[in-house]
């Protein structure tokens, strides 16, 4: 019974010893991994006004990353805007890297100011790209209400696709 109980507090005592010492989160993971929430965002509009994390709305909450002349960016957008009624419900951040004259031109081209849950902006300090580890384009990054982060994921999706992935979140 002695040795039946000594065996049984080893085992309690290594498993515990084992399970504290697995590292919560891995310090080489980019930063959106360890820290799952909005991550501070400062934009600079085409107006010289700035979006702020202070300045969204708390709810669902998409932001894609783009380029205005990549091809794959433009064709996103286009199936975007094919089904608009289906992501209205959700807010939208359009950030890029390129210069403000091309982040205009996308803005026209796709009359975008008629949309008031999309906000675009130029990402002058470059922090999402750092931040996400982007490394293709679009990279888009899905929030829930609480700003709690539910994927990323680099290149096109279909919009069902994405609107289902945000769904789950609304219900």
């Amino acid at each position: 019974m002695k040795g039946m109980k000594l065996l049984l507090f080893v085992m309690l005592t290594g498993m515990t010893a084992f399970a504290q010492n697995k590292p919560a989160v891995n310090p080489n993971d980019p930063p959106y991994k360890r820290f799952p929430s909005l991550p501070p965002i400062d934009l600079l509009r085409v107006d010289s006004s700035h979006i702020t994390k202070d300045g969204l709305k708390k709810q669902p909450t998409i932001i894609m990353y783009f380029s205005p002349s990549c091809d794959h960016c433009n064709h996103q957008m286009q199936d975007m805007l094919k089904q608009i009624d289906k992501i209205k419900k959700f807010q939208w951040v359009l950030a890029t890297y390129q210069p403000m004259p091309e982040l205009q031109d996308f803005i026209k081209k796709y009359q975008l100011t008629k949309y008031s849950f999309i906000q675009l902006g130029r990402d002058v300090k470059f922090t999402l790209p750092v931040f996400y580890g982007i490394q293709n384009l679009p990279h888009f990054a899905l929030y829930d209400r609480k700003w709690t982060l539910i994927k990323t994921f680099d290149g096109n999706i279909a919009i069902d696709k994405l609107v289902k992935m945000m769904n789950k979140e609304l219900n």
